[in-house]
């Protein structure tokens, strides 16, 4: 059922393209004061490199996911299952310039030469794997840009979308799966580049566990609170000074068995009750006794490892006061009273050992909603609301759609870890504010210039004509750009605009590209699209 609506869904969108494409553009007497305010407003985009954005918003984001430049293509109808994580096996390999897949992203692929044509064929009829190619990041880091690398770290992509055209070339449309280290690559016979790759076995989402977060209650306090439930904080263990009652980072046991089951619960007493009888009680080994001094003998090692610095510092203060008394006493005495509070001051030592913001650094949960809500704040749409109780996902969406450079992003993919992933994700939303030339280091945009027009987000991958994928940020308003030639209509990725290239004014760079309204309802009048290749990394 949710597939057949999806694919009506995606039917009604396509009609609307199509309406889109049919409908031709009414020419209006204009008054020659709107005229000049046109002339006005173009000549400001082919020097400055500006484009306001109009207050309204009439476009339809929801068309620029479907990939409709693409044509028609079938359903594969093809959902593999998870691969194990470390297994080992044979892919057909995309090397792509300028482009980092992460597990749920699309990626759409027009594809024109014949090794990748040969990839594609072999990779919808193999066996281990069906419908399955492995993407990796293709990048050149020398000076002279003439040698190029491949990346490690590479997302397996499922072929969900699939047509052959007449000249021979394949258009695709995959979905991102699953991570995989590279470990070989070769060339098979048929020119088709394989590699051998390794699932990495992601990490699940961790939360704080409860009794470790904050300042809890002493252990002195357990026993007296499992079998007669009285309240955990006591008087006595707030005049410590070391805590307090009503400390904002407490958290009670009280609250904590409230949200388990019966079996949980008595699980968790039970646990409590018999870690307390260990430190409280002594062995009950033969061997460990009180002689008639009150000494303990040796077999009690557990009791005299636990006890010993705080058995010096009891005994040793307590011998102090009888010198200072001029009374010797008796020291058996003494010490048997020095384990005793030795005893007591252990059970009032707290059961967690760093405050509860060192916890939440590693807790997935409270990193994801921190990382949802910086998003929120910064970038505002999608929203990533409906990841938070599922971090592994949401670390995957923000990666794939922050506007920032794609050897940043790749950055990201190659974090093992979520909670490292969304704390490095969060630092780089905050720190996030200007678009930068790669090449020259010219300033072209700020974070607050940027413009969703696709319901994926801010950046998404495009394909165009010649086979060649980029990734896109969109903007509002952008500086220091040229735009070259006339605007063209055909293979647009934003259905109802026309495309222009631009240009680096600085060093003539191609940033991207110049999108303009064919329809005059269309709001945004114009936007540009900027490539993530082409982004310089520092983002302050």
């Amino acid at each position: 059922m949710d597939e057949e609506r999806i694919l009506e869904r995606e039917r009604y969108q396509i009609e609307q393209i199509r309406q889109l494409e049919l409908e031709e553009l009414q020419v209006e007497e204009v008054d020659s004061d709107d005229s000049d305010d046109d002339s006005s407003s173009e000549n400001n985009y082919r020097t400055s490199g500006g484009a306001s954005a109009s207050g309204e918003f009439t476009y339809d984001t929801s068309l620029v996911a479907l990939h409709s430049y693409l044509g028609d293509v079938e359903d594969t109808h093809n959902r593999l299952a998870f691969l194990d994580g470390g297994a080992v096996l044979k892919l057909p390999m995309f090397y792509l310039e300028g482009v980092v897949l992460f597990p749920e992203a699309t990626l759409p692929l027009r594809v024109v030469q014949p090794h990748f044509i040969a990839a594609v064929e072999q990779a919808m009829t193999q066996v281990e794997a069906p419908y399955t190619i492995g993407v990796v990041r293709l990048y050149r880091d020398s000076p002279d840009y003439q040698r190029p690398r491949f990346a490690i770290i590479g997302t397996t992509a499922e072929i969900r979308q699939y047509r052959r055209l007449e000249d021979g070339s394949v258009n695709v449309l995959t979905r991102g799966q699953q991570r995989f280290r590279l470990r070989r690559c070769w060339i098979d016979v048929e020119g088709a580049t394989y590699g051998e790759v390794q699932i990495i076995q992601e990490d699940s989402p961790l939360r704080t566990p409860r009794e470790a977060v904050g300042r809890l209650a002493p252990l002195m306090n357990l026993r007296s609170n499992i079998l007669q439930k009285q309240p955990l904080y006591s008087p006595r263990a707030c005049r410590l000074g070391d805590w307090d009652g009503n400390d904002s980072d407490a958290m009670s046991e009280e609250s904590f068995e409230s949200e388990l089951s019966l079996h949980e619960r008595g699980l968790h007493q039970s646990a409590l009750f018999s870690s307390y009888h260990t430190i409280h009680e002594p062995t009950s080994s033969e061997d460990e006794k009180l002689d008639p001094d009150g000494e303990v003998h040796q077999g009690s090692s557990r009791l005299d490892n636990l006890l010993g610095p705080l058995r010096e510092y009891n005994s040793g203060r307590d011998s102090t006061k009888s010198a200072i008394s001029g009374n010797s006493g008796n020291l058996s005495f003494k010490r048997m009273k020095a384990d005793k509070c030795a005893l007591d001051r252990l059970r009032e030592v707290p059961r967690a050992f760093w405050p509860n913001w060192v916890y939440h650094m590693h807790d997935s949960y409270t990193l994801a909603q921190k990382a949802a809500d910086r998003w929120k704040h910064i970038v505002k749409a999608p929203s990533m609301d409906g990841f938070v109780m599922k971090p592994d996902l949401l670390s995957f969406h923000i990666a794939s759609k922050i506007p920032v450079s794609e050897s940043l992003r790749q950055e990201l993919l190659e974090i093992d870890g979520i909670s490292y992933r969304l704390r490095r994700e969060i630092e780089l939303l905050e720190s996030f504010d200007r678009v930068r030339c790669k090449t020259c280091e010219n300033l072209i945009a700020r974070r607050s210039d940027m413009l969703v027009m696709s319901s994926d987000g801010p950046l998404g991958a495009y394909v165009n004509a010649h086979g060649y994928v980029h990734e896109v940020m969109t903007l509002h308003k952008a500086n220091g750009l040229a735009v070259i030639g006339d605007p063209v209509k055909e293979h647009s990725w934003f259905p109802g605009y026309a495309w222009s290239i631009a240009e680096c004014a600085t060093c003539e760079s191609q940033m991207g590209w110049l999108f303009t309204a064919t329809k005059k309802k269309l709001k945004p009048r114009s936007f540009w699209g900027i490539r993530s290749s082409q982004v310089a990394d520092d983002t302050r």
